[in-house]
């Protein structure tokens, strides 16, 4: 279960929109999200990310989508493993370990993971990006993905467990984005 750069994969869920904006402590979440991507991209790891009815609930936010190349998946389910596309892409990565960061912890966040870990998966769920409109229901959303399997983490945790040692070019260019 400790997660390492050959078997990890990010996942980023809903950070859509007006929405996003309305998360509690909404700009330290976007500065974790985005930190995420850019570790995951010095990490080469890959990087599934949706949206729940982007039509209706906008696209990613902006804060977010500069840092990401390709397109969003799209989704009706709460669970992003209610969408057969969804599947098929996770089971295209084929990794074992998920980071996993988005909105909103207790609902589309919660569903995804209860179902990723009952598939076998392993989550690394990190706390600090992660939200929901109101600090009690992520709190509720953190306790039952804790307590259904996912490990929790911090941005800075999981990519300094990812890295493993403080040498070399990469880690050099972490540390720069930490700071």
């Amino acid at each position: 279960m400790i997660p390492t750069k050959q078997d990890s994969a990010l996942l980023i869920i809903d950070v859509q929109g007006k929405l996003s904006e309305q998360m509690h402590n909404s700009a330290a979440f976007f500065n974790n999200v985005a930190l995420l991507i850019q570790a995951a991209k010095l990490f080469d790891l890959p990087i599934v990310w949706v949206e729940q009815l982007p039509e209706k609930l906008g696209k990613t936010h902006p804060d977010i989508a500069q840092h990401l190349s390709g397109k969003a998946l799209e989704k009706s389910t709460f669970s992003l493993c209610g969408d057969d596309k969804i599947l098929t892409e996770i089971e295209r990565v084929n990794r074992d370990n998920w980071i996993v960061a988005g909105l909103e912890c207790h609902v589309c966040v919660y569903q995804s993971v209860r179902d990723l870990l009952a598939m076998g998966k392993n989550i690394h769920l990190v706390s600090d990006a992660v939200s929901s409109r109101a600090q009690s229901n992520k709190e509720v959303g953190l306790q039952a993905m804790k307590e259904a399997g996912a490990r929790l983490t911090s941005t800075e945790m999981i990519l300094f467990e990812l890295q493993q040692k403080a040498e070399g070019d990469v880690f050099r260019k972490m540390i720069k984005l930490i700071k």
